[in-house]
């Protein structure tokens, strides 16, 4: 990355360069495609739908690939309206863009950096081909507002704790930080030139999901509506977003995932707002700044502990317990309907994510390892740092954790953030005529209240997997065991 740098700081004028889209599925404040439109006579755009991805994913009714698939064909459309094209592309990137390359004669790639370990050797792989082919490598940061070393200590050190990484960035930013990088001013630079077809879900060998039914918008113009509704409900932030039955949350995720809107353009939103909601969803973005941060200086998270003692945390990991999770049979009702909505949606609400993972961690003993990669199945806005960084955090395992003493109790929990049931009710219909009073542990219910209320337990819905205070003595042994007194 230090080369690419400083081989673009000459800032060379090519006749031909070729921009690269990732998780970056826009034509607008793009810091890739802004580069090379200043500095190339002619810009082609490419997207590759990498096999070496797609042969990991295996559901074939994957939403994911249908979300890309409907970003890619209105980025594609985009860019014809500014004169250029997208050549999409199907087969392994790291073999693909050097042809392209080579193919389009251009002199330069370039392409905004990815942090994840695979994603790293991938870009490695394509920037030794082209360099031997006399292609040169840039790549620009995009999707981070701060990356790398950007934010260290004052000893130089990569931060292990959140509120002072959070200081340190909110006292380093800068306008210049969230400035747009200019793409329709010169756009003239884009090149137009034959493209085939975009592959279809079925070439790519997949199936179509219930995105629509789901009304989740693709694409930039998608991403705009709902950032649009996000401002003005931005101020009661705070408030709202721990309650799933509420809409609290930006639901922006997934489009901050996939790049239909840049980083930088939601953290200018929140600045420009003085209030505690717009605070607090900043805050929320400098966490995933800061979870980026984490997985470059220490890429072992993605297997391995954060916390090198807790590492050696004996989980009884049995299978029946794990499948009971996935398939929402906890008998926990918070728990189950949040399970039901990420298996239903590939959405799941944070305080909810948070508290599944505790569940499946510190009240079945089930390896987080096990839970993160269910999500990252599952989940529409998986994203490797964010992902892994909070399944370490609902552990206690990463930097900067909940203290494993400290264990959600899935009854409080749903009685504080879901009082009504309507959340649980949602997604556990089953449960729709338990009393308020009984909604969050409807077992507490005697045999004529079930019948009562068509809820039998063990019939029309399970019993409690687990007993929760039994299961949280048994955790904090194992933690305690463990090294987790060192917390």
């Amino acid at each position: 990355m230090v080369v690419a740098e400083r081989a673009a700081s000459a800032n060379p004028v090519y006749e031909r360069a070729l921009v690269w889209f990732r998780r970056d599925l826009r034509a607008h404040d793009h810091a890739a495609l802004s580069l090379a439109l200043a500095r190339s006579r002619a810009v082609y755009c490419a997207f590759v739908f990498d096999t070496e991805i797609l042969d990991q994913l295996g559901d074939r009714r994957d939403r994911r690939v249908e979300f890309i698939s409907a970003c890619i064909a209105e980025l594609s459309e985009t860019l014809r309206g500014l004169g250029g094209a997208l050549c999409v592309l199907h087969g392994r990137a790291r073999d693909e863009i050097p042809a392209l390359a080579e193919r389009l004669a251009v002199q330069a790639v370039y392409t905004n950096r990815d942090y994840e370990p695979v994603a790293l050797d991938r870009d490695r792989a394509v920037q030794r081909t082209l360099l031997d082919r006399g292609i040169e490598w840039h790549t620009c940061k995009d999707q981070v507002i701060f990356e790398g070393d950007e934010i260290l200590t004052q000893t130089r050190r990569p931060f292990s704790v959140f509120t002072p990484y959070k200081r340190a960035w909110l006292a380093r930013l800068r306008d210049t930080d969230l400035a747009p990088h200019p793409v329709k001013e010169r756009a003239g630079a884009l090149a137009s030139s034959p493209t085939p077809a975009q592959p279809t879900l079925a070439s790519l060998g997949f199936e179509t999901t219930n995105l629509r039914s789901l009304a989740l918008p693709t694409g930039s113009s998608g991403a705009a509506r709902w950032l649009e509704d996000f401002l003005t409900r931005i101020d009661h932030y705070h408030e709202r977003r721990d309650y799933p039955a509420s809409k609290g949350p930006s639901y922006l995720s997934v489009h901050l995932r996939f790049g239909t809107l840049s980083i930088r353009e939601l953290a200018r939103a929140a600045r420009q707002r003085d209030s505690e909601g717009a605070r607090t969803w900043l805050s929320e973005l400098i966490w995933r700044d800061f979870y980026f941060m984490i997985l470059y200086h220490h890429p072992q998270v993605v297997e391995h502990a954060f916390r090198a003692e807790l590492d050696h945390v004996h989980f009884s990991n049995r299978e029946e317990h794990f499948r009971a999770w996935c398939e929402a049979r906890t008998g926990y009702p918070l728990i189950d309907a949040a399970m039901r909505q990420i298996n239903q949606t590939g959405y799941m609400h944070n305080r909810l994510r948070m508290v599944s993972a505790s569940f499946l961690v510190k009240d079945l003993h089930v390896d987080w390892r096990w839970g993160e990669r269910y999500f990252a199945q599952r989940l529409n806005d998986y994203d490797l740092a964010a992902n892994n960084g909070g399944w370490q955090w609902a552990a206690s395992t990463g930097c900067d954790a909940q203290p494993y003493f400290r264990i959600f109790n899935p009854v409080t929990q749903s009685e504080k953030f879901d009082a009504d049931g309507s959340f649980i009710r949602q997604y556990i219909p089953e449960l729709a005529h338990v009393p308020n009073e009984f909604i969050h542990a409807p077992w507490t219910m005697t045999a004529q209240q079930q019948a009562h209320a068509r809820a039998i337990i063990g019939r029309d819905y399970p019993a409690p997997i687990v007993d929760h205070a039994q299961a949280r003595s048994v955790a904090l042994a194992m933690y305690s065991e463990a090294g987790g007194k060192r917390a």
